[in-house]
Protein backbone atom coordinates (compact mmCIF):
# COMPACT_ATOMS: atom_id res chain seq x y z
CA UNK A 1 0.00 0.00 0.00
CA UNK A 2 1.06 3.27 -0.60
CA UNK A 3 0.12 6.75 0.91
CA UNK A 4 -0.87 9.21 -1.43
CA UNK A 5 -0.21 12.99 -1.09
CA UNK A 6 -3.54 13.64 1.06
CA UNK A 7 -2.64 10.80 3.59
CA UNK A 8 -5.27 8.35 2.02
CA UNK A 9 -4.83 4.42 1.36
CA UNK A 10 -6.89 1.66 0.11
CA UNK A 11 -7.72 -1.13 2.33
CA UNK A 12 -7.44 -4.37 -0.06
CA UNK A 13 -10.68 -6.10 -0.48
CA UNK A 14 -9.89 -9.73 0.95
CA UNK A 15 -9.36 -7.84 4.05
CA UNK A 16 -12.74 -5.75 3.95
CA UNK A 17 -14.74 -8.85 3.14
CA UNK A 18 -13.07 -10.43 6.04
CA UNK A 19 -13.91 -7.62 8.54
CA UNK A 20 -17.23 -6.95 6.28
CA UNK A 21 -16.20 -3.41 5.72
CA UNK A 22 -18.41 -1.57 3.63
CA UNK A 23 -19.01 1.51 2.00
CA UNK A 24 -19.84 4.22 4.40
CA UNK A 25 -18.19 2.42 7.59
CA UNK A 26 -16.65 4.24 10.13
CA UNK A 27 -13.08 3.19 11.63
CA UNK A 28 -10.76 4.18 14.37
CA UNK A 29 -7.51 4.74 14.12
CA UNK A 30 -5.00 4.28 17.30
CA UNK A 31 -1.32 4.03 17.11
CA UNK A 32 0.87 1.67 19.26
CA UNK A 33 4.76 2.02 19.13
CA UNK A 34 5.29 2.57 14.87
CA UNK A 35 1.78 0.68 14.51
CA UNK A 36 -1.43 2.12 12.86
CA UNK A 37 -4.14 0.17 14.37
CA UNK A 38 -7.74 0.55 12.64
CA UNK A 39 -10.79 -1.18 13.81
CA UNK A 40 -14.42 -1.32 12.32
CA UNK A 41 -16.67 1.11 14.50
CA UNK A 42 -19.48 -0.77 15.97
CA UNK A 43 -22.59 0.06 15.47
CA UNK A 44 -23.34 0.28 19.04
CA UNK A 45 -20.67 0.58 21.80
CA UNK A 46 -23.14 -0.80 24.34
CA UNK A 47 -23.91 -3.60 21.69
CA UNK A 48 -20.19 -4.10 22.07
CA UNK A 49 -19.25 -4.06 25.25
CA UNK A 50 -22.10 -6.31 25.98
CA UNK A 51 -20.35 -8.94 23.76
CA UNK A 52 -16.79 -8.37 25.00
CA UNK A 53 -16.03 -11.88 26.27
CA UNK A 54 -19.08 -13.16 26.00
CA UNK A 55 -17.70 -16.66 25.83
CA UNK A 56 -16.35 -16.43 28.86
CA UNK A 57 -19.59 -16.52 30.54
CA UNK A 58 -20.97 -19.58 28.47
CA UNK A 59 -22.45 -22.56 30.52
CA UNK A 60 -22.54 -20.31 33.54
CA UNK A 61 -26.02 -19.70 35.28
CA UNK A 62 -25.65 -15.80 36.39
CA UNK A 63 -28.38 -16.10 39.35
CA UNK A 64 -26.14 -19.39 40.73
CA UNK A 65 -22.59 -17.19 40.24
CA UNK A 66 -23.70 -14.47 42.27
CA UNK A 67 -25.48 -16.73 44.59
CA UNK A 68 -22.31 -18.27 45.28
CA UNK A 69 -20.27 -15.18 45.78
CA UNK A 70 -22.63 -13.77 47.88
CA UNK A 71 -22.53 -17.01 50.03
CA UNK A 72 -18.54 -16.43 50.00
CA UNK A 73 -18.73 -12.56 51.49
CA UNK A 74 -20.70 -14.24 54.35
CA UNK A 75 -18.43 -16.16 55.51
CA UNK A 76 -15.68 -14.48 55.50
CA UNK A 77 -17.27 -12.05 58.35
Amino acid sequence: MRVSEKGQVVIPKSIRDKIKLETGDELSVTTVDQKIIMRKKPISYTDYMWKLHGDAWKGLDAKEYVDGERESWSRKK
